[in-house]
């Protein structure tokens, strides 16, 4: 996917009169790339629109406007594209009680590790990449990001329906598979084809 550049955004001032309008829009693009893994994991796979409506609300709820710091946006939002052969996505670990977040984290240690998120086509386990520096030996983050080396074989399983594809996690504490839905796989081989 081609990087984002200060092209592609729009003026401060003309996205903050649009933006309901781009977020309605961008709920529709996120729930065909969100894959909820049991009851406390997802997975939105990021592109150039999930990605550009990020560094917009960014511009806009911190009212950027100097160049270099618009810049510092784009090049943290561009090392979240997928590249060539791969897919991307931000897990997000949902707990939704306050009072056990904590504990519930610390029952999560090591799931950033990269056997443990499993992207599978067919018989194709492939097993997530996670970006470093999310987690330390006695604290967990609730937000990682991922990439998955999809090689060509997978890629052509992931556009047949008649086989099976699903995400999973395989965690001692944490054990669930979704299978991909037709709105996933679609919007994951435009990711590919890109």
């Amino acid at each position: 996917m081609l990087p984002l550049t200060i092209n592609d955004l729009a003026p401060l001032d003309t996205y903050a009169k649009s933006y309901k309008e781009a977020r309605q829009r961008i709920i529709q693009v996120k729930a065909r790339r969100r894959v909820t893994v049991g009851e406390s994991i997802a997975f939105l796979f990021e592109n150039r629109e999930t990605l550009l409506y990020q560094i917009q609300e960014m511009i806009r709820v911190e009212h950027i406007t100097e160049p270099d710091k618009i810049q510092d946006e784009l090049d943290t939002y561009n090392a979240l594209l997928p590249q060539p052969g791969e897919l991307s996505a931000t897990m997000f670990i949902q707990i939704t009680d306050q009072e056990k977040l904590i504990e519930q984290l610390d029952m999560l240690m090591g799931i950033d590790r990269d056997d443990v998120a499993i992207f599978r086509c067919g018989s194709i386990q492939i097993s997530g990449i996670f970006e470093s520096g999310h987690s330390k030996e006695d604290k967990i983050s609730a937000v990682h990001f991922v990439r998955f080396q999809i090689p060509n074989e997978a890629a052509a399983i992931l556009q047949d329906p008649q086989y099976a594809t699903a995400l999973s996690i395989d965690h001692p504490n944490y054990r669930a598979e979704t299978p991909l839905s037709q709105a996933n796989r679609e919007a994951l081989l435009e990711d590919l084809t890109q």
